[in-house]
């Protein structure tokens, strides 16, 4: 706090005005008349910011601000000779603005913790085969760069052999990755093998890591509801405030028949109280606090509506594959004509999903040079993958397809299974598994532990969703579900009055993730899907997710707490000063000690930490 007062202005200026003040003070002591000349210029050292954020607020919103009436309230003291007053008052208002900034400071400060794991320099390879130090922001698309062995990636892009890497920056699994010739890696995770090339298919501004930051960014520029209600109706209260002091000091001066003095020192003291400073400061600190520790924890909000909103929640709606579980297949059984094998090797080099990726990785060696690679592929989502007469889906796509009966045996296996069509007729066939996440059950249960619903939907078959549902423990589940299925779902929940979440990872999940009340992206899912939802899991870990719903509660009952608090204190002080028991001196103390008690109550959450727990044994990792 110290050296961020020493490197803000504003803290600068605080400290100035902290020191004349003090010397004020003790010159009034010994009667020195040297007392007031300081006071004086601590009032000007200690209002400047607000006097020029009032001005210059006014003006542009063309509404008042709580900053207007401190700085009439410290004037008014000045003009009836309460120069110490005045200053005392601006004193803590100053102090309690500099810690709200010194706040925010804080909440943003995970913005440059993400930006400080990725290397702003990376080590390009020329034509000449001369490696020179480029910053990663001058890096184009096409750039080849050399990845020493144990050094951070500096951008994404595509490794030219195997390689092993720790993505624990990105993805929280701590066990590092194989990757293959011609995978992408991206920037922030850590080369754990021999040293490699990889060529830039992203431009800086464009990385995983950099749309995290945004992200982030993004959702300190949105405030909560609670905040943009109290800022909708902060000038409106500023405005009654400046039209009922006037009439208050009339009615004490020409009606109740106080002296003019003693009744305009009692207008300031309203001036003071009356400010909504306390009730501003209740929201933004507190949400801004609680988003930073969510980055912090791998879990991004897009915004301070979103944090608010998922302590709501009455029922969580999830997708399967990559979400409850690993999303990595492996090829366990296949049978298909080997001229049908390569066209769909080659189709699934263009999808994105992790069953196309696992077909790629079990038919690597797959010659491809008689492929027909004029021809489109196109991806149907919720369904499969289409090249001219062939077609790779799920199973229920292929219902109307001759000789589709033939495969139902291997439904019953419990993996997932994949039809290859050639027009009409089923050809061949795949079978997956995947492994379910090991955190995936307790946090099912957490969240059910808090009454909340819990439905997995699915796109996979009855059995494999069945084996996954028993294991996991969710209350429902739904299999075979397209895309628009699960939209209804999501509605029809919406329509019993219901907050509805929504968790998932694909291109497919995206229509439910943007209509739920709260959209859920893993973050190793699709950019699509990350873009229509209101929170990223980055990490992969749900109970990372249970976390957030716990912080968001707390949130919650802070904001709550803040606003009860300011009210109260508020009207506490107007009625003492109705009585004429109430000093400009105390008015400041206790009122704007009530904001920065506020302040530091939402700061509270900045050091939230998870809970400790020792994960279980019985939900190790299993094959479905």
């Amino acid at each position: 706090m110290l050296h961020y007062l020493m490197e803000n202005k504003q803290g600068q200026f605080l400290s100035i005005g902290v020191i004349l003040t003090a010397i004020g003070f003790a010159l009034t002591a010994v009667d020195n008349p040297y007392s007031t000349g300081l006071f004086y210029a601590a009032i000007f050292f200690l209002g400047f910011f607000a006097a020029k954020d009032a001005i210059t607020e006014t003006i542009k919103d063309k509404s008042p601000n709580v900053d207007l009436l401190m700085i009439l309230a410290a004037a008014g003291a000045v003009i009836i000779n309460y120069e110490s007053e005045g200053a005392a008052l601006l004193l803590i208002f100053a102090t309690a603005e500099v810690l709200e900034d010194y706040a925010n400071s804080k909440s943003t400060s995970a913005i440059s913790e993400l930006m400080a794991q990725v290397p702003e320099t990376a080590q390009v390879l020329k034509k000449n085969g001369e490696v020179v130090t480029v910053p990663t922001e001058e890096l184009e698309i096409g750039d080849i760069v050399v990845v020493a062995k144990g050094a951070q990636i500096p951008i994404d892009g595509i490794i030219d052999r195997k390689a092993v890497v720790n993505e624990a920056a990105l993805t929280g699994e701590a066990v590092p990755v194989e990757k293959e010739k011609n995978d992408e890696v991206f920037a922030g995770t850590i080369n754990e093998n021999d040293a490699f090339h990889l060529e830039v298919n992203k431009t800086n501004d464009e990385t995983v890591f950099s749309n995290i930051i945004r992200m982030v960014e993004e959702a300190q520029s949105k405030p909560s509801r609670i905040s943009k209600f109290i800022d909708r109706i902060e000038s409106k209260y500023v405005i009654s405030v400046l039209i009922i002091v006037p009439i208050f000091i009339f009615v004490l001066y020409g009606v109740i028949g106080i002296s003019f003095q003693e009744s305009f020192y009692r207008g300031m003291v309203f001036l003071t109280v009356a400010s909504p400073c306390a009730l501003v400061a209740s929201a933004t600190p507190a949400t801004l606090s609680a988003i930073s520790n969510g980055a912090k924890n791998g879990i991004l909000f897009k915004g301070g509506a979103a944090m608010e909103a998922l302590s709501t929640m009455d029922t969580l709606y999830t997708d399967k594959t990559g979400t409850l579980t690993h999303g990595e297949f492996i090829v366990n059984d296949y049978n298909i004509p080997e001229e049908s094998l390569k066209e769909v090797v080659y189709m699934e080099q263009q999808s994105s999903h992790p069953i196309a990726k696992a077909i790629v990785n079990a038919f690597k060696e797959t010659d491809l040079t008689t492929v027909d690679q004029d021809e489109p592929v196109n991806e149907i989502a919720g369904a499969g993958v289409k090249k001219g007469k062939l077609f790779i889906g799920k199973p229920e796509a292929f219902k109307n397809y001759d000789k589709y009966d033939e495969y139902k045996k291997y439904f019953q296996e419990g993996n997932t299974i994949i039809l290859v069509a050639k027009e009409d007729e089923v050809v061949g066939y795949f079978s997956l598994s995947d492994q379910i996440r090991t955190q995936s059950a307790e946090a099912v249960a957490s969240f059910q532990k808090e009454g909340i619903s819990v439905t997995l939907l699915t796109g996979d078959n009855e059995e494999v969703t069945t084996h996954v549902a028993e294991t996991v423990g969710v209350d429902h589940y739904e299999a075979s579900m397209l895309p628009e299925n699960k939209i209804d779902y999501v509605l029809k929940s919406q329509d019993k009055d219901e907050i509805v979440g929504m968790i998932g990872d694909g291109i497919n999940d995206a229509p439910a993730l943007a209509n739920a009340d709260i959209g859920i992206a893993m973050g190793s899912g699709s950019s699509v899907a990350m873009e229509s939802s209101d929170v990223v899991v980055v990490k992969n870990d749900l109970l990372k997710l249970f976390y957030s719903y716990k912080l968001s509660k707390k949130l919650n009952r802070i904001i709550f707490q803040n606003v009860v608090f300011s009210i109260s204190v508020i009207i506490i002080l107007i009625v003492l000063n109705l009585f004429g028991v109430l000093g400009l001196p105390l008015a400041v103390l206790f009122h704007e000690g009530s904001t920065i008690l506020v302040i530091l109550n939402g700061l509270r959450l900045i050091g939230s930490t998870p809970a400790k727990k020792d994960l279980t044994e019985q939900y190790d990792s299993v094959r479905v």
